[in-house]
Parts: C-alpha cells; structure tokens; sequence
C-alpha cells in the first residue's frame, strides 16, 4: 500500500511539474529521468522491504534483461535522436527501464501498484519525445521490451492465480487460472 502511494505521489509530481517542463525540453528529461528512477527503485525496494529475496531477483532480472535488450539494439540500429545528439534514439531505455519495473511490480504485487507504476512508466515514454530525446517509435519499442521482460520473468506472489501468456505461428493470447 505505501508503495502505490509513493508511486502515485511521485506521478502527481511528475504530472504537476509538465506546465513548467513544457516551456523547455531540459525540465522533460529531468521529470522523465526522476520517474524513472522512481520506478526502478521501487522495484527493487519493495521486494527487499517485504523480506521477497525471489521477488527481488525477478526484478533484478526484468531490469537486466530490458537494458541488456535496449542496449543491443541502440548499437545494431544506430538511429539519429530528435536533437541531433547522438545515433543512439532507438529504442528509449528510460522507457524500457520504467516499463520493465511497471510491469515486474504488476505482474508481482497486483493492479493496487500496478496501476499507478504503469501510469507513470507511460509518463516516462512521453517525457522522452517532448525532451526531443526519442521519437514515438522509440518509446513504443522501448514500452514493448520492458513489458515483455516484466511479464516474462516475473511471477505473481500469490500462487493461487497465475496468468501465462501464450502463442504459435498461428495465433496466440493469455491464459488465466485460479485455484480456490
């Protein structure tokens, strides 16, 4: 409970901090970049605050493997930022990282912090393009790895309910099953 309502004060703040960062793209990369750590810290406290050692190391793996992902890329495709600064654009690892840590504490802990986490992953992603620092495929791209990663790699705490998601080269979807 306490970590929803840290992530959401911390969206409240990202939130309430736009008018201000709208004027210059310096104050969207600040807010994108403090929400992100956010969300990475919470990741990985929460689990260590409830004594989850397994908890923990799925995030740690979610988180490992989004950078890992994003990093490949960034050095395969070489695309060109927004601002000209470098050829390292896609896809956004502020995006993957705040994705991977939505998604782990979702998928771990419930929709209570769930919510709340992916609310402010998606304001991380849209921070990114009004930095001028992504393009939208970026973010996009960069959303899909840190999902991928969370749900894949992170089981849910509660044994009792388990969503797996599946496919095959015909068509695919998301099995869920409770035990009562």
């Amino acid at each position: 409970m306490r970590a929803s309502v840290t992530i959401m004060a911390c969206a409240a703040s990202m939130m309430s901090a736009t008018p201000t960062a709208a004027r210059d793209t310096d104050g969207w990369d600040k807010s994108g970049s403090i929400a992100r750590d956010a969300l990475v810290v919470t990741a990985l406290a929460l689990p260590a605050v409830k004594g989850d050692w397994k908890g923990d190391v799925q995030a740690l793996a979610s988180l490992g493997s989004a950078f890992l992902i994003t990093t490949v890329f960034k050095e395969t495709v070489k695309a060109r930022r927004p601002d000209g600064s470098d050829q390292r654009s896609f896809p956004s690892g502020h995006t993957s990282a705040s994705f991977a840590a939505a998604a782990t504490l979702h998928n771990r802990y419930g929709w209570k912090i769930g919510l709340p986490a992916q609310a402010l992953a998606a304001f991380v992603g849209i921070s990114r393009v009004e930095a001028k620092r992504h393009h939208w495929g970026d973010v996009l791209a960069g959303a899909a790895i840190g999902e991928a990663s969370g749900l894949l790699l992170t089981k849910k705490l509660n044994p009792n309910i388990r969503v797996v998601p599946w496919g095959d080269t015909r068509s695919g979807g998301v099995s869920v099953a409770m035990r009562f």
